[in-house]
């Protein structure tokens, strides 16, 4: 997955390089139960697995990222997150479900020069007709339009198209990094969770690295669960069922103020903002939600 380059600069020469260049462009486990997942989790809170890297910093601060993009820094922790999950210029990172491309915009351009970005959508060719088939062909459609209209930003940055009942999203033991924001709920609620996490266990190397973000729940919810929340316990159950073994968290992205009993679940609060006007100051006091960090490694 990862291309070939000449040689490899280093970050601190990409960092001199990438404004100039940019400017322009103004084998499974057996299954465990959550509380046994807990118990056997072993590692506690994780430091930063990578020193900062100022090829990173550059690209935080780069022109094309968007005010909003820019303004959701102080709830996702870009910088703290990527950092604790190793992620490096010479990577082949493969990310599930850009979405509105909010982590792409710092992904892709970061390791654009050494390593090779992937976005992982769903086919909508896997999907019946209807709404389902129609919104994924409309989120391809618009990280393929990313792509198309930034070329300095994202060069050499691709897309994969994975079945969501049988997902692959390379070859084998092909990517360095496999990271997911804020995904697993949906995936548990479709019951796909536990053939995506065996789709990312295939696809990275052996010492490869899966990043989880996640809202976190206080306790163990249902499968069917409409709040967005789920347990750190839940989790880590799901990765080391698909053979990983949880390296360390981090309370990076935690947010004590997050009560997480909201009329509308993790939707009430920004960015989604779905609740009544009369409340928006309460649920901006809040901020986003509670979530967990979680850093796996494919032995």
């Amino acid at each position: 997955m990862r291309r070939s380059t000449p040689s490899l600069l280093t970050s601190a020469v990409l960092a001199t390089l990438l404004p100039l260049t940019l400017s322009a462009c103004a084998s499974s486990s057996p299954a465990m139960t959550a509380d046994a997942a807990a118990q056997a989790a072993g590692p506690g809170m994780g430091v930063s697995a990578r020193a900062p890297d100022p090829l990173l910093d550059t690209v935080l601060a780069g022109s094309w990222r968007s005010r909003d993009n820019v303004a959701r820094d102080q709830y996702r922790h870009p910088r703290e997150t990527l950092s604790f999950f190793g992620i490096a210029a010479d990577q082949a990172i493969v990310e599930i479900s850009p979405g509105g491309g909010w982590y792409t915009e710092i992904l892709a351009p970061y390791v654009r020069d050494a390593g090779q970005y992937v976005g992982a959508v769903v086919d909508p060719a896997a999907l019946p007709a209807g709404r389902a088939r129609e919104n994924a062909e409309k989120g391809r459609a618009a990280t393929q339009a990313r792509f198309a209209g930034a070329p300095a930003q994202y060069r050499g940055a691709t897309l994969v198209s994975y079945d969501p009942g049988a997902p692959r999203f390379g070859a084998p033991a092909s990517a360095d990094a496999v990271l997911t924001f804020r995904n697993v709920h949906n995936w548990r609620m479709s019951g796909q969770a536990e053939g995506m996490f065996n789709g990312f266990f295939e696809v990275l190397k052996p010492g490869g690295v899966l990043g989880v973000v996640e809202h976190r729940a206080d306790a163990d919810v249902p499968s069917d669960d409409s709040t967005g929340y789920v347990s750190e316990a839940q989790v880590i159950a799901l990765a080391q069922a698909a053979g990983f073994r949880l390296d360390a968290r981090s309370e990076a992205n935690a947010n004590p103020r997050d009560t997480k009993d909201h009329p509308n679940g993790v939707w009430t609060l920004p960015p989604a903002k779905r609740h009544d006007a009369e409340d928006a100051q309460k649920y901006l006091a809040i901020g986003e939600s509670d979530r967990m960090t979680l850093r796996f490694v494919k032995p």
